[in-house]
């Protein structure tokens, strides 16, 4: 019983240890980040990051938390940053900030993030934004910023990146949605370059005067200290001087001409790109509302097409497999009923072939007389085909006129006409000679002055009342 006891309290404690790691034992899931601080080792080390897997939190002494790795959009509307050339521009953006799983990153994040909420995160990840968007749009001119959005998204990433990771976050993309300009700047780019042209046109004019104003002096002074000097040299100096006033003036309307020329061609410049970006958008927005149509007329046209074409043929391949069902259910019974016919006909005619052969054996093995005996046996058959030679006709009574007198030969006439008659019928020896049998004689012969005898004594049995008759009328 003591041996049990122990057992059961050695099982006890074990499922108590089991129970008590398994509560302490934490599991980090794939968008957390599992912080465990208090003492967790190592030289000033203020907490263990884990990304994935779990750990042991030990009681008393370590404590855990779970930083969210939900990413942050966050809408920055920046407005008047100044730019190089100190014009203020508006860049509206969206940026997606995160917390970093890599190993460094954590810890900063661990250090600096740890009990804050989503909010509040996202309240520092933007006040860290928005300082750099300054600094680096103060660092690129507005043509710059306007043409290589690619350049400016460059820079915020890279400026961007080093002051996130210090507080233990990451970039993770980064939307530039529009630049504009309070001024107008980067719509009338070419109106600046024009003005400047201008300005400078007007600066070099006036430098321009300047000189002549000071040659003029010049030589009103030499002209003064040499008015003693010969005319002709005086002259010569005015000349000069008047020349130069010439040149001068000369230049400066061609500095002047090519100034307003470089800013009108400018100004078309400008206006040309603008109409070629506005063609340009009318195209694109052309060539989708064409792709949308042409999307709805597949839809609405060729779709059902399809389906009623599948179904057409699914019909036709379903009505073919019926009729090749029927014609084969047929052409089996066709079949199956000749292969019956041909069984009967077999079996008939192995009967009949049995039977004559039957037959021969019974006549003693003489053809001839077995063919007598079939002869025979399709006798009636053969005498009813003569009877029907005469059978159509209708005779209800005859009637002989005759004088009793006779050619002196053979008769009478009523003797002469029955024999005739007798004669007209075809002897059955004769019929079956036709088909080629010859029958014996034991079946009877027909002799001719028997039965012209015979027929005479029937005509003067017939004359006799008519004779008796006579002298009494």
């Amino acid at each position: 019983m003591a041996a049990i006891a122990l057992v059961a309290g050695l099982i006890v404690i074990l499922l108590i240890a089991l129970l008590w790691i398994s509560s302490r034992y934490k599991r980090c899931p794939s968008d957390r980040v599992l912080v465990i601080y208090g003492r967790v080792g190592g030289q000033g080390q203020s907490a263990r990051c884990l990304h994935g897997g779990g750990a042991l939190v030990w009681p008393v002494i370590q404590g855990y938390a779970f930083l969210d790795l939900t990413p942050l959009p966050i809408e920055i509307k920046l407005q008047g940053a100044l730019s190089q050339q100190n014009i203020r521009v508006n860049t509206p953006a969206t940026f997606t900030v995160g917390i970093s799983t890599e190993p460094g990153v954590m810890q900063n994040a661990a250090e600096r993030l740890l009990g804050l909420s989503l909010t509040e995160i996202e309240n520092l990840a933007r006040d860290i934004i928005f300082g750099q968007m300054r600094v680096v749009i103060a660092t690129m001119p507005i043509e710059e910023i306007n043409a290589d959005r690619e350049k400016l998204i460059t820079n915020i990433t890279e400026s961007l990146e080093i002051e996130l990771r210090k507080v233990g976050l990451r970039l993770i993309n980064v939307n530039i949605q529009d630049v504009t300009d309070e001024s107008g700047y980067i719509d009338a780019l070419g109106r600046e370059a024009a003005a400047r042209a201008i300005n400078e046109a007007k600066i070099k004019v006036a430098e321009q005067e300047r000189d002549g104003d000071i040659g003029a002096a010049e030589a009103q002074r030499e002209r003064r200290i040499r008015v003693a000097e010969a005319n002709a040299t005086a002259t010569e100096g005015e000349n000069e001087s008047q020349v130069v006033i010439a040149n001068s003036d000369s230049t400066r309307r061609q500095q002047e001409a090519e100034a307003e020329r470089a800013a009108v061609t400018a100004e078309r410049v400008t206006q040309a790109r603008a109409a070629e970006e506005s063609f340009a958008a009318e195209g694109q927005a052309e060539q989708a509302r064409a792709s949308r149509d042409k999307a709805s007329q597949e839809a609405d046209i060729v779709v059902p097409a399809e389906v009623e074409r599948e179904r057409v043929r699914t019909l036709a391949e379903a009505e073919a497999d019926r009729i090749r069902l029927v014609k084969g259910g047929e052409a089996d019974g066709q079949r199956l009923l000749m292969e019956a016919e041909a069984l009967g006909l077999l079996a008939l005619l192995t009967r009949r072939a049995e039977g004559l052969g039957a037959l021969v054996n019974n006549a003693g093995g003489n053809p001839q007389l077995a063919a007598l005996l079939l002869v025979a046996e399709q006798m009636p058959n053969l005498v009813a085909e003569q009877v029907k030679a005469i059978s159509n006709l209708k005779i209800d009574q005859v009637t002989v006129w005759d004088s009793g007198g006779s050619d002196g030969r053979t008769g009478n006439s009523t003797a002469n006409f029955l024999s005739g008659l007798a004669s007209s019928l075809p002897p059955i020896h004769d019929l079956a000679a036709q088909v080629g049998i010859k029958l014996p004689a034991y079946l009877g012969e027909l002799d001719d002055e028997s039965a012209l005898e015979r027929l005479r004594e029937i005509a003067d049995h017939l004359d006799q009342p008519s004779t008796e008759d006579s002298p009494g009328e």
